[in-house]
């Protein structure tokens, strides 16, 4: 049994280690209320732009592009979304394993002969893709990017892999994140972030011909490259946000046990030493009977 010493050592350690989950939670929610804001603004924005790609591509005008050309897959580009830091559950392990569910589901879909490139972002995600040894799966190296890169670095990579795909290096580049549904909810999520293919509206027989100002090469041109950056925008903060939420999630459990181990901890103190108490009690009154 633990001396009232010992007792008290731990006590204080895990009061030390609840004051901390306690402020990193705080600050967690902190950040993912940010995160929230900024996906706010992002979605709306992807979600628009796809529905404008949709209804002009059920309009009755011929546009061809090289971003919609779907080809027989050969090569396949995985962006996989992660954190730089820990402390949030398993949310860095469903991710991974994700993207392994997805590696499969390609090879069954079509052939076993599909090469991968995969792209992590976030230093936790690259240290255990790092480790991956599977055959045809090849590891890109992209280090200017993290899971907290600035628009212009996003654009960065969207450039690159939008190349990739244009040059045939790559016939397909899909997206593993986590969506954010709620702050207690999040759900893993795959998006084909190219060839742009459309997600087809309930009243999409309904568009009528459209007139096309200036002409419909020239507006194909402005919104197709602008849908795959906003994809890619859209999948990165949704990830960022439903990181925080996991990470708020975590802490709050944390606290809870640290919480509930600090009062079996004080339980077992005040027993102890409401014994030793008695002890001298008894030892005091020994003592006089003897004199």
């Amino acid at each position: 049994m633990a001396s009232i010493r010992e007792l008290k050592g731990r006590i204080g350690s895990v009061s030390t280690s609840e004051k901390i989950t306690g402020a990193m939670k705080m600050i967690s929610s902190a950040k993912m209320h940010k995160a929230m804001q900024a996906l706010q603004r992002v979605e709306p924005f992807r979600h628009q732009i796809q529905s404008t790609i949709d209804n002009l591509l059920a309009a009755d005008s011929q546009y061809t592009s090289p971003l919609t050309q779907v080809r027989p897959i050969k090569s396949v580009g995985i962006v996989l979304l992660g954190s730089d830091e820990g402390l949030c559950g398993a949310f860095n392990m469903m991710l991974f394993k994700q993207m392994l569910e997805t590696i499969n589901r390609i090879r069954e879909e079509e052939n076993e002969e599909v090469t991968f490139t995969l792209y992590p972002i976030g230093k936790k995600v690259v240290a255990a893709s790092r480790k991956l040894a599977l055959p045809s799966v090849k590891v890109a190296e992209i280090d200017y990017m993290n899971a907290k890169s600035s628009g212009e670095k996003i654009k960065q990579l969207c450039d690159e892999l939008t190349q990739s795909f244009l040059g045939e290096t790559l016939d397909r580049i899909e997206i593993v994140f986590m969506e954010f549904l709620s702050v207690g909810r999040q759900r893993l999520a795959n998006r084909i972030m190219l060839p742009i293919v459309t997600e087809t509206p309930d009243n999409i027989g309904e568009c009528k011909p459209y007139l096309f100002e200036p002409d419909v090469t020239t507006i194909f041109d402005e919104v197709l490259p602008l849908s795959v950056l906003a994809s890619l925008q859209e999948s990165i903060c949704q990830n960022r946000a439903s990181e925080q939420a996991a990470r708020v999630l975590a802490m709050q459990s944390a606290n809870d046990n640290a919480k509930k181990l600090r009062e079996e901890l004080q339980l077992e103190y005040n027993k102890l030493r409401q014994q030793s108490i008695t002890n001298e009690l008894l030892d005091i009154l020994g003592g006089k009977v003897e004199g």
